[in-house]
């Protein structure tokens, strides 16, 4: 049966390189009807902090990589010592102090790697490997081949940087006897310049981008497509058609670029298509959490999330657009002030405010209606009345159509925003 791990360390939270490690290695397993297997490596007593962990089981969780099977290496600690004995019983590692060291014998190394052919290393250029730490601790290559083995691991799928580990880990394999794993590295995770990742690029935890209304649908497909392409120039693709063609020898070795832009594209794409009662109900808790004394009834959420879906990249800029809503003041960027409300166009404001509070059934239809009896009336075009109307309403110059602006804002406060516009 195929087995796959990802093996994280609770030294910090978990960042985009290692979802999509976790994601390749969850994909693999599942395209294989296999098992996925979470480790964690928390042999590091004094950075290990149990938050970190909480939230690399929060992210995973939440990006849907769930696992068959859990495992904490510090519950682990007897057996490497058992381990680490029987090759000392042997004559295969020696004490140095209180460290144990494997002997490293002349040989030439051979891995062959899924992604990136056959690798050669000669054993000269590799010291003698400590096992056991003199704090008792095992290394992490000696934890790390114990387990995989242990826990027949079929495939060790994981980033380039661990390249160097590898031959050091066979040497291991073979002084204990255990069967070799295969083995696919993945490409490293590039900057838009070709550089490693850094904060400034998207170097940043999973948990950053979920407070920054970011999808886990959209998070999920974009890191799929970082070394592995489904075909066809496809960018948005659904997990079940992705594992359908998925190959972890098509995975590229070159390094893949991430794009903040290309993310937030994916994510507009999903929003976009996403139920609208849907996203209501996963942008309440934010509203809530964002404007505490707003009072939302029946589906005047879903009317708004109708309303600007189209123009969300994020989450978050729900909460941009509609701040005129919940907030009992417009907020006004200067720029857009000093454009469209500097002429003084009280008395059009006046008339259209006392248009607009005759009509009885207030709509879309019957605010335009009263508008266009208003530019009627004053022979102006529309255009000269609409862009002053919509910055003294939402603060914004741009948004979606003026009259179910105001049905959304709702007749009182559309009509007394107009009478203090020019206060």
């Amino acid at each position: 049966m195929v087995r796959v791990r990802f093996a994280p360390s609770p030294t910090g939270f978990l960042h985009i390189g290692g979802a999509r490690t976790a994601l390749f290695n969850w994909m693999y397993a599942k395209a294989q009807g296999g098992q996925f297997i979470l480790r964690i490596e928390d042999t590091d007593k004094v950075r290990s902090k149990p938050e970190y962990l909480e939230e690399i089981l929060e992210s995973m969780k939440w990006l849907g990589l769930t696992w068959d099977e859990f495992y904490k290496q510090s519950d682990r600690f007897e057996l490497y010592r058992q381990y680490a004995d029987k090759l000392l019983a042997e004559g295969k590692a020696y004490k140095d102090g209180e460290a144990v060291v494997l002997k490293v014998l002349e040989k030439s190394i051979k891995i062959y790697d899924l992604i990136r052919g056959e690798i050669v290393v000669d054993s000269k250029e590799i010291k003698d490997q400590v096992l056991m730490k003199s704090d008792g601790s095992p290394t992490y290559s000696f934890a790390c081949v114990i387990d995989d083995a242990l826990m027949e691991i079929s495939c060790v799928i994981r980033g380039e940087d661990h390249i160097s580990n590898t031959p050091k880990q066979i040497l291991i394999y073979e002084a204990l006897g255990f069967k070799l794993p295969k083995f696919a590295h993945l490409p490293l995770i590039l900057d838009p310049e070709g550089g490693r990742m850094s904060k400034r690029a998207g170097a940043t935890a999973v948990t950053e981008y979920r407070t920054q209304g970011y999808l886990s649908q959209a998070i999920v497909n974009y890191l799929m497509l970082l070394g592995w392409s489904p075909g066809n120039n496809q960018e948005k693709i659904l997990m079940a058609s992705a594992l359908k063609t998925f190959s972890i020898k098509k995975i590229n070795k070159a390094g893949a670029a991430f794009s903040l832009e290309k993310l937030q594209w994916l994510n507009s794409q999903y929003i976009k298509e996403m139920d609208t009662a849907q996203l209501a109900e996963t942008l309440r808790p934010l509203v809530a959490a964002q404007y505490p004394e707003a009072r939302i009834e029946g589906k005047e959420l879903e009317h708004m999330v109708q309303l600007y879906k189209g123009r969300m990249n994020t989450l978050l800029d729900f909460l941009d657009w509609t701040g005129f809503i919940f907030n009992e003041q417009v907020h006004f960027d200067e720029e857009v002030k000093t454009k469209h409300l500097t002429q003084d166009m009280r008395r059009e404001f006046d008339l259209l405010a006392g248009h607009l509070s005759a009509v009885s059934d207030f709509n879309v239809k019957s605010a335009e209606e009263a508008f266009r009896g208003v530019v009627a009336q004053l022979g102006i075009e529309a255009g000269v009345l609409v862009h002053p109307v919509r910055v003294a309403l939402t603060g914004k110059a741009v948004g979606p159509g003026l009259f179910e602006t105001m049905v959304v804002l709702g007749q009182e406060r559309t009509v007394r925003r107009l009478k203090e516009a020019f206060k």
